[in-house]
């Protein structure tokens, strides 16, 4: 998206999105959102793999649901906008910190998507102080979060069956290389927008009254 289209939608409150709360797909965030608690307890409580796998692969791989369905039925909502990508984050920050808790994942790679996370909040502070909200979403940030979510219930898997072990660890080692290097792709492409903008509208007053507030990639 172009500077210039970037701030006539801001200045018109983000494109006239429906503020409605109770909808379809913003309940099917809702749900994902609750199985983030059920998962943590099941795999750092008792430790119950086989079903930490199941909660995580329905909450993980059901990412596109809420957006689908809100597209098809014309149910599309700010609260959505917000909601959908802070669940995705919140499985993918959540599962990687279990994860490593339980030595699944090493803490090198979850140092990398953290380091990536500390990248796009620097961009958003430099935003903010621009009178500017987050950027819209990039395909590819979407692309790598469905990648990760898919591969973090496959390497649970391997940890879990010893029979799975040898197809499930690299399938989903496989998965968590592919979209991590995705994940930093899409934030090199969001830094790039951010300089773009930033350098486009130098003086741009900070009271903005309606900010964009799309979440990033």
């Amino acid at each position: 998206m172009s500077s210039a289209g970037y701030s006539a939608t801001a200045e018109n409150g983000g494109g006239g999105e429906g503020s409605v709360v109770f909808t379809i797909p913003n309940l099917i965030s809702f749900v994902r959102l609750l199985g983030v608690p059920l998962f943590l307890y099941l795999l750092l409580g008792p430790e119950a793999d086989g079903a930490a796998v199941v909660v995580l692969a329905i909450g993980g791989t059901t990412d596109w649901v809420d957006g689908y369905v809100a597209r098809r039925l014309g149910q599309v909502s700010r609260l959505g906008e917000l909601l959908d990508p802070a669940v995705d984050r919140l499985y993918i920050l959540a599962t990687l910190i279990a994860l490593t808790i339980r030595d699944v994942v090493p803490w090198q790679f979850t140092a990398a998507l953290l380091a990536r996370e500390v990248v796009l909040l620097g961009c958003l502070a430099l935003l903010r102080r621009q009178g500017y909200g987050p950027l819209p979403v990039h395909y590819v940030g979407k692309t790598a979060t469905f990648i990760i979510l898919a591969a973090f219930p496959v390497l649970l898997l391997a940890e879990a069956s010893a029979g799975a072990a040898p197809i499930a660890f690299p399938i989903g080692w496989a998965l968590a290389w592919w979209g991590l290097v995705l994940y930093w792709v899409a934030a090199a492409l969001y830094v790039a927008q951010v300089a773009t903008l930033l350098r486009a509208a130098p003086g741009r007053a900070v009271n903005d009254k309606n900010p964009r507030t799309t979440n990033p990639l």
